[in-house]
């Protein structure tokens, strides 16, 4: 029999307590190491149907099942890759590959579907999974349908669920996932003496420069073209940094090292120790790749390169070094990566993360749901003013370390109702996009109105009906400028100036000789500019303004409307 730990039996109590009320999809959130086997473990005990756990690939099909069994516990597998179709058992460890092309009588009777990595859902082969899951729901639309990930974002569409128990929005997308019912930490983990605490070095000797990498637009990936062009540029640091690997592991029991191509992998294998050391890469063929890998569990083999296979379902707890020569798209890989050697094993105190790329990532930092604004962006704690929920956003710091610029549009907070689970949204907007016609907030995602229901346009469709239209001019600024103007009647007032870069500018002008011109300043201008919503701006006076102008932030375009003889501002777009 197995004893589960607390943190385990709280993911388990969790799990049961939402099922109990909602049929809606859910998701536990663990570390790399957590035991997840335990827990499925134990809800496939509880369950009164049959349970189908699902994985993308057959190593961790495997590897699950391996460690099922290990309870003392009876399940089957259904997967082409490890040749085998159990069909009878209660408990069936599957692929989703093998589970998509079975008859859909053999997903009869299943009451808990589990799906392993299950960030991957919605992504590249997240339609094997959708079709499944129909048939099953088709079977039985009780279906209990529970997923587990250590990384619950995606770069392509952000977080994969869309509420946290915890009283947090995650998305106000739909998605296939509704709740997070439990999470536990990597620092927890790490603190309570469950994982080995990572001692991260970033760039120890030299290090390749991947910083001018950019995503292609709409990709996960990047171009394998223009990595290996600044490999093959930077192909003088590389043995430096293998040396500086072999002197680093002179104690060390395992190196796990990530490269980033097949031919940048052959290079580093052949710096390194011949005895000790081998190559894993997608052409690897099973049988082989199967021998590599248990030599390097059993430390026949001290240095095992890999290109993109081992950041999932592989698991070799005597890693003590893990070798990043890779550029990683987001934090979530990265986690991925550094979780391999996070493993307990015995007489292993801690694990080194030696980061050869430049751009090193924060493993203890959630990923922000929205990709990075800007290159200097950093992870940023933002508190609402409304409920003091301290949201996760985008932001920018000044050289006092102060936050100077934040880019978070809606307060994450919310309330969860203790009799119905409900979450109730905090629905504080920091940035929001204004009726024309009532003035009203409305959230960034929204087609109509909140109060009148007129149609809204997002920030793309305002400049293609602007730019479509003869009587609108468009200008996108790289200046802005605040300047004490006087009118024919010798009134004081603030011109504000945008220029571009032919020196061409477009202004708008503000008085504050009364309380309603104060009102006008805020709502026409200090609510889209400034750069920490949230903080009150307290502009009353010409003086205010004129010191505060570096508080507000320059938007992207100015839309104008010919009236008369002159251009008058419309309309500003701040993100496009």
């Amino acid at each position: 029999m197995f004893t589960l730990r607390p943190y385990q039996q709280a993911a388990v109590d969790s799990t049961l307590r939402h099922f109990r009320r909602s049929r809606d999809p859910a998701v536990l959130v663990l570390p790399t190491g957590a035991g997840k086997s335990l827990i499925i473990a134990e809800l496939a005990r509880l369950a009164r149907g049959r349970v189908l756990v699902l994985a993308h690939v057959k190593e961790l099909v495997e590897q699950n099942y391996s460690k099922f069994k290990h309870y003392g516990l009876e399940a089957g597998i259904y997967s082409a890759g490890l040749e085998r179709k159990d069909t009878s058992q209660k408990v069936i460890f599957g692929s989703i590959q093998s589970v998509a092309r079975a008859k859909a009588s053999f997903l009869n009777e299943f009451s808990l579907v589990v799906i392993d990595e299950c960030h991957r859902v919605s992504g590249i082969g997240g339609a094997q999974y959708t079709e499944v899951i129909q048939t099953l729901l088709n079977q039985n639309p009780n279906l209990c349908i529970l997923g587990l990930t250590a990384t619950p974002y995606r770069l392509d569409s952000g977080w994969i669920y869309e509420a946290h128990n915890d009283g947090l929005i995650k998305s106000t997308e739909p998605k296939f996932f509704k709740r997070c019912v439990y999470e536990v930490t990597l620092k927890t983990m790490i603190s309570e003496g469950y994982l080995t605490p990572p001692v991260q070095i970033d760039t120890p000797v030299a290090s390749y420069d991947f910083s001018s990498l950019e995503l292609p637009p709409g990709q996960q990936s990047y171009k394998l073209e223009a990595i290996e062009k600044l490999l093959s540029d930077q192909a003088r640091v590389t043995p430096g940094i293998v040396g500086n690997i072999c002197e680093l592991a002179h104690n060390r029991k395992g190196v796990l090292i990530f490269t980033s191509t097949v031919q940048h992998a052959k290079q580093v294998l052949s710096l390194l120790p011949p005895h000790e050391s081998a190559l894993v890469i997608g052409e690897t063929h099973n049988e082989e790749r199967d021998i590599l890998v248990e030599r390097f569990k059993q430390q026949e083999i001290k240095y095992l390169v890999n290109v993109s296979v081992l950041t999932t379902g592989f698991d070799a707890p005597h890693v003590d070094i893990v070798a990043i020569l890779r550029p990683t798209e987001s934090i979530s890989l990265y986690q991925q990566i550094v979780g391999r050697g996070l493993r307990l094993f015995e007489g292993k105190k801690d694990c080194l993360v030696l980061d050869y790329t430049g751009v090193p990532h924060d493993i203890f930092h959630p990923e922000i749901g929205e990709r990075k604004p800007r290159a200097d962006a950093v992870a940023v704690k933002v508190p609402c003013p409304k409920c003091k929920h301290e949201n996760d956003f985008w932001g920018v710091e000044d050289e006092a370390g102060e936050l100077f610029e934040h880019f978070g549009k809606k307060c994450e907070g919310a309330i969860v109702s203790p009799d119905s689970g409900e979450v109730l949204p905090c629905g504080y907007r920091y940035r929001f996009t204004v009726c024309e016609s009532c003035n009203e907030e409305n959230d960034f995602s929204a087609s109509n109105c909140s109060r009148c229901g007129k149609t809204l346009l997002n920030d793309k469709e305002k400049l293609a009906h602007a730019r479509a239209s003869s009587d609108c001019h468009v200008m996108r600024p790289d200046s802005m400028t605040f300047e004490r103007k006087q009118d024919k009647k010798g009134r004081e007032r603030l011109e504000v100036r945008y220029y571009d870069a032919d020196a061409q500018h477009l202004s708008e002008v503000y008085f504050f000789d009364t309380e309603q011109a104060h009102k006008v300043f805020h709502y026409n201008f200090c609510r889209m500019h400034t750069r920490l919503p949230g903080k009150q701006a307290n502009v009353q006076t010409l003086e205010d303004a004129l010191t505060k102008q570096g508080e507000f932030r320059l938007p992207l375009f100015v839309i104008a409307r010919k009236q008369g003889k002159y251009w008058r501002i419309r309309e500003k777009v701040f993100f496009a």
